[in-house]
């Protein structure tokens, strides 16, 4: 069956994409509270003829939709989370709150679902058409910001039964993933210490406010020991009150760590855990050291990068009307690298594998330690939009949004017609990914205990 038949079809359903990404951009839910968002895609899944099962890996928010059986197993990385802080009202190109301090998908989340969910229709499609033995698996991986949903997923086995997985990310250019991405960690310092009167009887107070602040000395000290690639951020989260003449009791800090490869990061933890042990024995104060999440550094395959490149190749690229193109050149001018002359790009370069590491992480990580795995990209956002920005999410219910979303399903469609028509590809992506590994196996970096969690400031 010819893959351009595939194409036109998901063409065919671009409405119905535009409408499930719409919903979620209108229904922006964070880190783990993503139940409208989530039931907005099972439902989709339902309505193209997925077998959907909810409470995956006992996460509220996480589902698969399942069609097909046999080899190869194809899974889809769905996401569908927004970020706090960063509400917008679309179509204007100036920053305006629809909520004021509400939430928004300035990540593009909502189209990433939408195209995931896309590529995993184009699959069905084949399949039913084909009578090809074959299996496509939707994930509906909640809070990829902050809340490592795919490595705790990851963790219980959900990716176990996969041959390859297939993902894609909103942005500004066409192309795929060519290098790696950062391992992270996320952990809780909180001090206890006593309080007391800070002028009559300071010697009686034991401050855990000192505590977090010489944790910070020390993790600043700690920069310079440390890779390049390393970086070390924190949120101080409880200064134990408003009163500076009391001796403050209780103190957090939040810690995200992040480095190249997981025992590089695993090395960093340690050390900065030793640094919160001597700030508690500096102020005679107690320390919990709580572990939030982490997810594993991005192992890439080149293999699967090209082969993404060349379905991107096959498609045929949107035109805009003269008003579309002057909203996207208005946003391009409001960001530091935007070319409001060129707000959208035109071209798809050359597929580009690389050592380097991209200074990000993304718990897709996790996924590409289990199987081969690829992430490819298509112009949603005018040139020079950053991500986590208001452009983001005024741009996200727009024509350029909407059909770059369809490009990326339209693709991950092809790659995976690819990988059921050619053996050969997919042996050489999973021989690739072997020798990546270096004989090794993934450990979760997340410890059995942990549980998902809700993080929100606190009120």
């Amino acid at each position: 069956m010819d893959k351009q038949k595939i194409f036109f079809y998901l063409e065919s359903q671009k409405e119905f994409l535009a409408g499930v990404s719409d919903s979620v951009w209108d229904t922006p839910e964070t880190c783990y509270e993503e139940n409208v968002s989530a039931e907005t895609v099972c439902r989709a899944l339902e309505e193209a003829g997925f077998t959907v099962e909810r409470n995956v890996a006992g996460i509220s928010t996480a589902f698969m939709g399942t069609y097909g059986h046999g080899k190869p197993v194809i899974g889809f990385l769905g996401e569908f989370d927004a970020l706090s802080g960063l509400s917008q009202t679309a179509g204007i190109a100036e920053k305006c709150p629809l909520v004021p301090g509400g939430n928004g998908h300035g990540c593009g989340h909502n189209l990433l679902g939408a195209g995931c969910l896309a590529g995993a229709m184009g699959m069905k499609k084949y399949l039913e058409e084909t009578g090809k033995e074959g299996t496509v698996i939707f994930y509906g991986c909640p809070a990829e910001e902050g809340g490592s949903g795919k490595a705790f997923m990851a963790r219980e086995g959900c990716f176990d039964v996969l041959d390859a997985a297939l993902a894609w990310h909103p942005g500004c250019t066409y192309g795929a993933t060519g290098g790696g991405m950062l391992a992270n960690c996320q952990i809780y310092f909180r001090y206890k210490g006593i309080s007391s009167h800070a002028a009559m009887s300071p010697h009686l107070g034991r401050s855990a406010l000192d505590a977090v602040t010489l944790f910070n000395v020390g993790i600043q000290f700690l920069r310079e020991h440390v890779l390049p690639t390393v970086r070390m951020h924190y949120a101080v989260t409880d200064t134990g009150g408003f009163s500076p003449n009391v001796v403050q009791p209780t103190a957090e800090v939040l810690c995200l760590l992040r480095a190249p490869e997981n025992g590089i990061l695993a090395d960093v933890r340690s050390r900065v855990e030793d640094i919160a042990r001597g700030a508690a024995l500096m102020t005679g104060t107690e320390l919990e050291i709580d572990f939030v999440k982490a997810c594993s550094n991005v192992v890439p395959n080149n293999v699967l990068g090209y082969a993404a490149v060349e379905n991107l190749r096959l498609l045929k690229l949107p035109e805009y009307s003269k008003e579309e193109m002057e909203f996207y050149s208005k946003i391009a001018a409001t960001n530091a690298g935007g070319d409001p002359e060129h707000p959208v790009a035109e071209e798809i370069p050359d597929f580009m594998p690389t050592d380097m590491v991209f200074p990000a992480s993304s718990d897709v990580g996790d996924v590409s330690w289990v199987v081969p795995t690829v992430s490819l990209s298509t112009p949603t956002w005018p040139s020079g939009t950053p991500a986590h920005s208001w452009q983001a999410v005024a741009v996200g219910k727009s024509a350029l949004a909407h059909n770059g979303t369809l490009l990326a399903g339209q693709a991950m469609a092809g790659l995976a017609i690819d990988l059921i028509e050619k053996p050969e590809l997919l042996k050489e992506a999973k021989e690739e990914h072997q020798k990546r590994l270096k004989g090794g196996k993934y450990e979760c970096p997340i410890p059995k205990g942990v549980k998902p969690r809700i993080i929100s400031a606190k009120k």
